[in-house]
């Protein structure tokens, strides 16, 4: 009986030895996957910050030129989106655009593209050069509900947009990037999803009629960070 006792005994040491092993295994695991995390959220964060930086230097020359060209554009400093107002390119409820607004166009387009283009680091960086339209929320006559409403100013929106992104081809900006635009440019309506709000809250129905234009960048996930491929690109 003592030795089965003995037995019993060196087979329930044997047993910790192996828990402990296995849970200081499971330790070790934990601590590499939490050092790859903070090294690759680290890494995440300063690519993030360079995009971010190069966007913004982008973003000043393209104000800049805008100013010395005499263009009037509202230009978000932090993000380069641009706002054109709907006046300077088209007439009310149309989506042809007005001689004034492919003149405008003629001078605006080559700025902004060529500005673009014109730093490597970002370039690399985009996945889409997006032009979208916006309409107020005014009402068409005729319409009985919304959701008409919403249906007839998306199609406004979406035409002007278009026209925008049709013209701009034509303009003078460096043809050496024309087949990297074709592969980038994206065009949208908007509708009146997205209204201008004045300092009390409510529409400023002058601003919410714009075309916009907005540089997308390639989002890098964390499973290429790691070095891993979850389904591919």
């Amino acid at each position: 009986m003592a030795i089965d006792a003995r037995k019993g005994g060196f087979k329930e040491a044997e047993e910790n030895v192996f828990w402990t092993t296995m849970a200081d295994l499971m330790l070790g695991l934990s601590i590499v996957f939490m050092t790859l995390f903070v090294l690759a959220m680290t890494g995440f964060t300063q690519e993030t910050i360079k995009l971010q930086e190069n966007q913004m230097k982008a973003t000043e020359e393209l104000v800049e030129k805008l100013k010395d060209a005499d263009i009037d554009a509202e230009v978000d400093k932090l993000t380069g989106n641009v706002k054109i107002s709907d006046l300077q390119l088209f007439e009310v409820n149309s989506y042809t655009l007005t001689p004034q607004g492919k003149q405008y166009l003629d001078k605006f387009i080559p700025i902004y593209i060529n500005t673009i283009y014109s730093k490597d680091a970002l370039k690399d960086s985009i996945s889409n050069i997006v032009i979208q339209g916006h309409t107020d929320s005014q009402s068409f006559a005729g319409l009985k509900t919304q959701d008409e409403q919403f249906a007839k100013n998306m199609e406004l929106s979406l035409l002007r947009a278009n026209a925008v992104a049709q013209y701009a081809f034509k303009t003078n900006f460096d043809k050496n990037n024309s087949e990297s635009l074709r592969k980038m440019l994206v065009v949208e309506g908007k509708s009146f999803s997205e209204p201008v709000l004045d300092e009390n809250g409510n529409e400023d129905l002058a601003k919410s009629r714009r075309v916009e234009l907005k540089v997308r960048v390639k989002a890098k996930s964390f499973a290429k960070i790691l070095g891993l491929n979850y389904g591919g690109d």
